[in-house]
């Protein structure tokens, strides 16, 4: 009897403030996006798990057969760093739920992306809480076995609804907020053109952090007062607040210093420094500016944030 093909869905993230300090215990203001990623399996008698990944243009970027036996026993290689990942990931999913894998003697599994893998919405996230809904294990426990970090991207997988969200004794803790500034049509995110690696990034702000409990209450202040938000002037200096600490902290220059300099408005790296997405505030539509310094992609906050 052939079973029905299974479909799951996880959003993408952008974080707006607490970046690094999440890892500290600091509350963390996390966007889900209207963006993200699909996973679709179905069963057969191959023998194999057969994968294939597609971009957001519908072109194939990852196709790869893994042997089920291999992968249960973790003896997968390949020179192909993200074919070792995916069977890692696979491997420890089998771990946490011993019948996973068991379930069939065979899979094909297709992922699709809403949006370009390389934008840093949470390709690696959206993954890991896929397959932790397919496989049915704790998607927080299996990012830990897999990737590290703090998981505020594995809870904006599964919230549909912007969150606080803070590790306690190393546990996360959510909470659904409200965040709809009446000022979202002067909101604008800008692709920086690098997609930013997480865990070089973390790996720098280990190495660097001083004081950071002091640090931590500070971001958390700021946290509560975005959330407050009346007006975009005091939203933007809460904004250049949050770049200004985090600079110190991670002895590096902000986005604006770096990139826009003359740019009117505030600009608040979201995530790991120096790539993937800026946030931007303007009085008018920035996208002009931001094209003739060589950033095409400029999306506004209302296409970009899910349900906002």
């Amino acid at each position: 009897m052939k079973m029905a093909k299974q479909t799951f869905y996880s959003n993408g993230k952008l974080l707006l403030t607490g970046e690094y300090t999440v890892l500290d215990g600091a509350q963390a203001l996390a966007l889900p996006t209207a963006f993200g990623q699909s996973l679709e399996v179905e069963v057969n008698d191959s023998g194999v798990i057969r994968w294939m990944s597609f971009d957001a243009d519908k072109s194939n970027w990852l196709d790869v057969v893994l042997p089920l036996d291999v992968v249960k026993n973790q003896t997968f290689t390949s020179e192909n760093t993200i074919e070792q990942k995916l069977a890692e990931i696979l491997y420890e999913a089998n771990h946490l739920n011993p019948v996973f894998l068991d379930k069939a003697k065979g899979f094909e599994v297709k992922t699709y992306l809403t949006f370009p893998r390389l934008w840093g919405l949470g390709t690696s996230s959206t993954l890991i809480n896929n397959i932790a809904q397919w496989a049915q294990v704790n998607p927080y426990e299996l990012l830990k076995r897999t990737f590290s970090g703090s998981g505020y991207d594995i809870a904006c997988a599964s919230h549909n609804s912007p969150i606080l969200y803070h590790l306690e004794n190393e546990k996360p803790l959510v909470e659904t907020v409200q965040f709809r500034p009446n000022f979202t049509q002067n909101l604008y995110f800008v692709y920086l053109n690098k997609k930013q690696n997480s865990r070089t990034a973390i790996a720098n702000y280990k190495s660097k952090k001083l004081h950071i409990s002091e640090t931590v209450q500070h971001i958390n202040q700021i946290t509560r007062e975005i959330l407050q938000s009346k007006t975009l002037t005091g939203f933007c200096h809460l904004l250049d607040k949050h770049e200004a600490i985090m600079s110190v902290v991670l002895e590096m220059p902000t986005a604006k210093q770096l990139f826009f300099p003359d740019f009117e408005g505030s600009i608040k790296s979201l995530g790991a420094w120096g790539g993937d997405f800026i946030l931007a505030t303007a009085s008018e539509n920035p996208t002009d500016y931001f094209k003739s310094k060589g950033f095409d992609t400029v999306i506004p906050y209302e296409k970009m944030i899910l349900n906002s």
